[in-house]
Order: structure tokens, then sequence, then C-alpha cells
């Protein structure tokens, strides 16, 4: 089971990267502090500062339709905010 599912590329993980050196990924909802930033630093060679995590329930819904009551939710997810050392970076647009 890997640790970093995929990084969060939006406005608002650009802009946290660009201005204050912050990078977002969403996670295994299983790992830690520490396994998330042994991955981090593992992964792409950087040295980190700070691991902050959050925690998402499913999110549920109900649809009406012909045949009754659908009832459905998505999976809980885990996201990492990592904080690097001053002076390192990730680029996650070099494999492109």
């Amino acid at each position: 089971m890997s640790i970093l599912i995929k990084p969060v590329i939006t406005e608002k993980a650009t802009q946290a990267s660009e201005l204050q050196n912050r990078y977002t990924f969403l996670v295994a909802p299983g790992a830690n502090k520490v396994e998330i930033k042994k991955a981090v630093e593992a992964a792409y060679g950087v040295s980190v500062a700070k691991v902050r995590t959050q925690n998402y329930g499913p999110e549920r819904r109900v649809r009406y339709t012909k045949t009754g009551i659908q009832r459905g939710k998505t999976n809980a997810t885990k996201k990492a905010i990592v904080q690097l050392a001053e002076g390192d970076s990730i680029d996650f647009y070099s494999n492109l």
C-alpha cells in the first residue's frame, strides 16, 4: 500500500506552494505524520519541516428515482499539507 496517492493541484494549493512552500497530497487514510514525512522525503528528495493532516468523511447522497430511493456515499479521504525546509521545492510539472 502506497502512502502518497496523488498531489492536490488546486488554486489554493498552488498558491500555498508558491508563497509558503507548502504542498498538499492525498494520502492513505491509515498513514500517520511520520510515515507521510518519510514518504515525501523518499519520493521527492526534499527535507520536510512540518506535516499537517486533515480527515474528510464520506459525502452522502440520496437520489429519488423511478425505482425508489437510492442511497450512496463516496470514500473517506485524508489530506496532508507538507511544509518543506527553507530552500527546498517540488516541481510537479517536470514529468509532463
